[in-house]
C-alpha cells in the first residue's frame, strides 16, 4: 500500500510573491506572473486585498506523480505603498492640499479616491488638520459595503510672495489679536 501511495503522490505547492499597486488592492485587478520555466499564471486580485494575504490557485503548482493531483500555487501579495493613500483596516486616508482662499471661504474641490476623483465641499474656516469623511470610498468590507476615506486638509500658501496678501495680513487687526498657541501649548 505504501508503494502505491508514493507512486500517486500529490504535487508540491509552489510559492510566489506578487507586487500589486495600492489602488489595485482596493478595486481588484487581473495580473500575470511569469514562472521560472517561462510559463505564466493569471491571477485574479479580489477587491479589498491586504498586504501579505495569500491567494491559492488550486492545481497550478507542481505536477503530481502517477494519479496524484497537481499541487497548488500559493501567491503572497505585496501591496505597494501609494504616495497619496494610506490604509487602516477598511478605511483609507489622504492628505489634501487646499489654498488659503478655499480654507477661509470654503469651496468645492476634487479629491482622488481609488475608484476615481470625486467633488467634496470644504467648509468655511477650515484649518490644516481638519478631517473630512467620504462615506463608502474606502476598501471593500468582507460583510459587504465599503470603509470610508478620510481627507486631512493641509492649507498651503502660494510659493511666491503675494504683496496683496502680505499687505492685507499686515493691516488685519483681528489676525494680530488671535494667538493660535494660546491653550494649545503645555
Amino acid at each position: 500500500r505504501g508503494q502505491h501511495a508514493r507512486a500517486n503522490r500529490r504535487g508540491e505547492d509552489l510559492h510566489y510573491r506578487l507586487p500589486v499597486d495600492f489602488v489595485e488592492s482596493i478595486t481588484g485587478a487581473n495580473k500575470r506572473i511569469t514562472l521560472p520555466d517561462g510559463g505564466t499564471l493569471d491571477v485574479k486580485i479580489p477587491p479589498g486585498l491586504v498586504d501579505g494575504q495569500v491567494l491559492r490557485l488550486k492545481g497550478k503548482g507542481g505536477p503530481g506523480r502517477g494519479k496524484g493531483a497537481a499541487g497548488d500555487a500559493l501567491i503572497e501579495v505585496e501591496v505597494l505603498p501609494d504616495r497619496r493613500f494610506t490604509r487602516d483596516g477598511d478605511d483609507i486616508s489622504l492628505e489634501l492640499p487646499i489654498s488659503l482662499s478655499e480654507a477661509v471661504l470654503g469651496g468645492r474641490v476634487r479629491v482622488p479616491t481609488p475608484t476615481g476623483d470625486v467633488t467634496m465641499a470644504v467648509p468655511k474656516g477650515s484649518n490644516t488638520g481638519t478631517m473630512l469623511r467620504l462615506k463608502g470610498k474606502g476598501a471593500p468590507r468582507r460583510g459587504g459595503g465599503n470603509g470610508d476615506e478620510y481627507v486631512k486638509l493641509k492649507v498651503v500658501l502660494p510659493k511666491s510672495p503675494d504683496p496683496e496678501l502680505e499687505a492685507f495680513v499686515e493691516n488685519w487687526a483681528g489676525g494680530k489679536e488671535f494667538n493660535p498657541r494660546e491653550g494649545n501649548v503645555s
